[in-house]
């Protein structure tokens, strides 16, 4: 097997490159075979959630032989501990059975003698995928080959990372000290490099707000959210929820981020109340029954909104609230001291 060192600069830049994720898989493939000569080969990401790998890209491999590598290949659990060691090839005798799985422990596809095999680890060892090399011939892959793979395994964790454009838009938040990917089935997973929140657990109205958003189709949303209960006795924070780009495979729907609520110009907790209302189209009789006060209250919370946002109209002024995310969201799951 004649290994070309010099190939390993096309399959860096290769998973630097943007476009599509699937067109980036099998270009990763493709140089990746020019460093090391394989017969067959399959990409993999991983789906954490669902603790499966979901095939990204392969190389002549028929779609029984696909399926088998998809339920032959270890739970993603049994590598997180795994980080850091060469790839995998085929044993000649069975691991102790105290050590981890590795997918050399289990039988190749038929016609195949030989692999090089290896998890996918992005930083902080959040794991991305898996890549398998298949050889039909009878001699092992050469140790140099092994070695080779190991070093270019951070290069197609980032070549395949679906997190990359998750957290190129992400840094378009000011701020942000917290964020979240949405799943489509309700799970969440937190962006590298970010806080958790408490606004951004499980079943928080938050999130069921930043859904909603994410479903319609709104590409970006940003609303405020009282801290400490309805009437904010903890000021506001900002969230922000956005939709993910087309190149995002499933099950990531979007992001939702917390950072710093920003000008309020000068609005109160309550005028913020009154115009979160306004902007989902309430009528003043409609707000004082949602707040339990008087409709002259209302009509002077409305002045002074009028006034502080410059806007000569109700109307005007739910344009310019939304525009510049001056928004609660009217959510009746708002608990008194909720944080």
């Amino acid at each position: 097997m004649r290994i070309d060192p010099t190939a390993t600069l096309e399959l860096s830049e290769v998973a630097a490159s943007s476009g599509p994720l699937g067109r980036r898989a099998e270009s990763l493939l493709g140089a990746l075979r020019r460093v090391i000569p394989f017969d067959s080969s399959w990409l993999a990401l991983a789906d954490p959630v669902r603790n499966r790998y979901v095939c990204l890209a392969s190389t002549d491999l028929d779609d029984s032989t696909l399926a088998y590598l998809s339920s032959s290949t270890p739970g993603i659990g049994s590598l997180d501990g795994v980080r850091g060691r060469p790839p995998s090839s085929r044993p000649t005798r069975f691991p102790p059975a105290e050590q981890p799985p590795v997918w050399g422990r289990f039988p190749l596809p038929a016609g195949f003698s030989e692999a090089l095999a290896s998890g996918l680890f992005g930083p902080g060892s959040r794991h991305v995928g898996f890549v398998a090399l298949l050889f039909n011939q009878r001699d092992a892959p050469p140790p140099e080959a092994r070695r080779l793979l190991g070093r270019l395994t951070p290069a197609l964790a980032h070549g395949i990372d679906p997190m990359r454009s998750l957290l190129a838009a992400a840094r378009l938040v000011r701020g942000a000290t917290a964020g979240v990917a949405l799943h489509e089935d309700g799970a969440t997973e937190v962006l590298p490099g970010l806080q958790r929140h408490p606004l951004l657990a499980a079943g928080s109205p938050v999130l069921v707000a930043a859904r909603a958003a994410v479903s319609a189709g709104h590409i970006h949303t940003s609303f405020l959210w009282p801290l400490g209960g309805r009437h904010a006795p903890c000021g506001h924070v900002r969230v922000t929820a956005l939709t993910a780009a087309d190149d995002v495979p499933a099950p990531r729907s979007g992001v939702v981020l917390v950072s710093p609520a920003g000008d309020l110009h000068g609005l109160t907790p309550r005028e913020l109340e009154v115009l979160g209302l306004l902007v989902d189209g309430c009528t003043n009789s409609e707000v004082a029954s949602a707040l339990v006060v008087a409709q002259r209250t209302v009509a002077a919370h409305m002045e002074h909104i009028l006034v502080k946002l410059s806007a000569p109209t109700r109307t005007l002024a739910a344009v310019r609230a939304e525009r510049e995310g001056l928004y609660v969201p009217w959510v009746d799951a708002i608990p008194r001291g909720a944080t």
